[in-house]
């Protein structure tokens, strides 16, 4: 399992009945998670001193309780130097998802240790997490977001995380007919990104679906590596496409270029209880 292990500002407290405890800086917020489906005692007093609760609905969704929580407020990542601005908004999300450390700490590393310029596309780029840690790493990065207010989330983080003037490219851009377009231009990038939704809906009602889609979508991507390609890594949320299935998916549309491919289980250690929390999936395929 790929294990964010690096956090000071975020922690996973304990989990029980479908909830999970957690810090995030100074706050504690409860947050419903499927994969918690034992009945252990709620010991800890974080249960109870909860600054955020968010509660599912039986008719699907939910809604937030907040006690004493700001409308915004911000985690660092010392090891990358990187600060988010996190706000509660629907369907549980606060704007980031702290288990993919694990893989900006991965890439970081290649990028550092390339020798060279390295260009990264990042794609369904949500809040910037990974296009951060990319540019904090020297790259030069491609954002792209169908969502004009995540990429302005983006740029948020980038200015408190002291990036505003890194080499970012921020597009609001549907992900596959950017890179269609981009295949027709003859544009090339040394790295890819790519984390998609499980399920979504495009600005005219399109439908997209990650087992129906995802598999095209890297076979695009593969005609926009560069001759000589650093890493391409698919993380997928959904319980439908296990580790095994990424491995598959990049070693047959990578295979040609050489290189290895490992995927994993992504997960964030508990403090309470000593398990790792699974949070989905990662494959990775690196030169």
């Amino acid at each position: 399992m790929f294990i964010a292990e690096n956090w000071n500002d975020y922690e996973v407290i304990d989990t029980s009945r479908g909830e999970k405890l957690e810090r995030w800086g100074s706050y504690l917020l409860v947050r419903p998670d499927p994969q918690v489906i034992w009945d252990t005692q709620k010991k800890h007093p974080g249960w109870q001193k909860r600054n955020g609760h968010y509660h599912r609905s039986a008719k699907g969704g939910g809604e937030w309780e907040f006690f004493d929580l700001p409308r915004q407020w911000q985690i660092s990542y010392p090891r990358l130097g990187l600060t988010f601005n996190l706000k509660p908004f629907s369907f549980k999300h606060t704007g980031l998802f702290p288990e993919q450390a694990a893989n900006w700490d991965w890439f970081s590393e290649r990028i550092r240790s390339a020798g060279r310029p390295v260009k990264v596309l990042n794609l369904f780029a949500y809040t910037g997490g990974a296009t951060l840690a990319a540019a904090a790493a020297g790259a030069s990065v491609t954002h792209v977001d169908a969502s004009k207010g995540m990429v302005a989330w983006a740029k948020e983080n980038a200015r408190s995380s002291g990036l505003e003037e890194a080499p970012i490219r921020w597009l609001v851009d549907d992900c596959q007919k950017f890179v269609e377009r981009e295949i027709r231009r003859g544009n090339h990038y040394d790295a890819v990104i790519m984390d998609p939704p499980s399920y979504g809906r495009g600005p005219k009602g399109e439908i997209w679906k990650i087992e129906d889609a995802i598999h095209p979508l890297v076979k695009l991507c593969a005609k926009l590596l560069s001759a000589q390609p650093l890493f391409f890594l698919i993380n997928s949320y959904t319980t439908g496409l296990q580790p095994a299935v990424l491995a598959y998916l990049l070693g047959s549309e990578l295979g040609g270029q050489g290189g290895s491919v490992d995927a994993q289980e992504v997960g964030l250690p508990v403090s309470e209880s000593g398990l790792v929390l699974p949070c989905g999936a990662s494959g990775r395929w690196e030169r």
